[in-house]
């Protein structure tokens, strides 16, 4: 098995993540080439078909389209569309459990925003 993957999750799951993260991060621009279904089988020493369902799904979402004989292209809107998916996960996944615990141990709204504060971090606005 490759060490860049993680046996904990499907494989094809990691390749459209590592596609969205690249999106994400501006190392891939809408408009822009992403490496084809036989570059990420050979990269990752997998089956071209595991790739292909990675890919595949990003399609279907809207956020990579092919160009018939050259390849997947990063979608118009596509950043921005992830994004906004991303913002919606992190909100059910942290967001909503965050506000359960702080409810059940009568923490407020002020409190929970100064213990953020506290927190730090890079990205502060």
């Amino acid at each position: 098995m490759n060490p860049f993957l993680d046996t904990d999750r499907p494989i094809f799951q990691q390749i459209a993540e590592q596609v969205e993260d690249d999106i994400i991060n501006g190392l891939v621009q809408e408009g822009e080439r992403v490496p084809s279904t036989n570059e990420f089988a050979a990269h990752y020493q997998i089956n071209p078909a595991t790739a292909a369902k990675g890919i595949n799904q990003l399609v279907e979402k809207g956020i990579l389209f092919k160009k018939r004989g050259i390849g997947m292209f990063v979608a118009d809107g596509a950043k921005s569309k992830l994004v906004h998916q991303r913002k919606e996960q992190f909100f059910e996944a942290y967001i909503l459990p965050l506000k359960s615990e702080a409810q059940k141990l009568n923490i407020s709204v002020s409190d929970l925003k100064e213990m953020l504060e506290k927190g730090g971090g890079a990205n502060e606005r």
